[in-house]
């Protein structure tokens, strides 16, 4: 069972890294992904949204470095958004009344025994419910135990190192309008009902929808490094999931995806 680890920033980036050695120690039936080896500007798009798409568990690894940083709010909003998956945040040196909206929604664990085991359950669980071989709760208890010690010893490791400094964030209300409600509210759609399916309202909408999918591309392309193929195949897989539009409706969305990028080039 694939678990995704979000993380962002270099103490965060350390604790997914351990996260993802250590929960297949625990649970040998997990499968962790994290994208460490994804270098910027390659194909790397495609590949995340698979391993968002088929992962039934999300850790965000939150630092005091990243707590308001785009990736992670962008990450998260992507999971939030898979039915039937479990969103968790682990809170390095934070504690939950530190975590504000909208990541205070998920079930946070802080790095305490009791947390942890918490956490462990609750990918087992998970486990259990795909089929696949989840352990007994005298087993999870007895290898937890175990394994305990040297995750603990790690996580003290990583905080015994020099802290980065810390940059000035935007506030979440910026943050918030800016990548979550970018997916969600990608184009404007009047809801009327023809033969059972949505329509585009009127040509103002669809300019609408030109002028935010062209804001998404150039965002994937400028900010993240994404090679202009995989971003437009990005944008419109945006668009067609998070609405539930006939072949015909989205197949004039791509028409003019492409024009308005390809007019943004000119």
């Amino acid at each position: 069972m694939k678990v995704f680890i979000c993380w962002s920033e270099e103490r965060s980036k350390k604790i997914a890294e351990l996260f993802a050695d250590w929960l297949p120690q625990v649970i040998q039936a997990v499968e962790p992904w994290i994208s460490i080896d994804i270098e910027k500007g390659s194909r790397w798009t495609p590949e995340i949204s698979t391993a968002l798409e088929s992962s039934k568990v999300g850790i965000i690894c939150l630092t005091r470095e990243n707590l308001d940083n785009k990736w992670i709010l962008f990450e998260t909003g992507a999971l939030a958004k898979i039915r039937g998956t479990k969103v968790c945040t682990f809170l390095f040196e934070l504690t939950p009344s530190d975590v504000q909206e909208p990541l205070s929604q998920f079930m946070a664990t802080i790095a305490s025994k009791e947390d942890m085991f918490k956490l462990i359950k609750t990918i087992n669980s998970e486990v259990e419910k795909v089929e696949e071989k989840s352990l007994s709760e005298k087993t999870l208890i007895s290898v937890f135990e175990r394994c305990w010690p040297d995750f603990i010893d790690s996580i003290q490791r990583i905080i015994s190192e020099p802290k980065e400094a810390k940059e000035e964030i935007r506030s979440d209300r910026d943050i918030l309008k800016e990548i979550l409600e970018l997916v969600r509210k990608s184009y404007t759609l009047e809801r009327r009902k023809r033969r059972g399916t949505y329509i585009l309202a009127d040509d103002t909408k669809k300019i609408d929808i030109q002028k935010i999918a062209y804001e998404q591309f150039k965002r994937l392309t400028d900010e993240f490094g994404v090679v202009p193929e995989d971003a437009l195949r990005t944008v419109r897989f945006n668009l067609k999931r998070d609405f539930n539009l006939p072949e015909q409706e989205i197949q004039k969305i791509n028409e003019l995806l492409t024009l308005t990028i390809e007019s943004g080039q000119q």
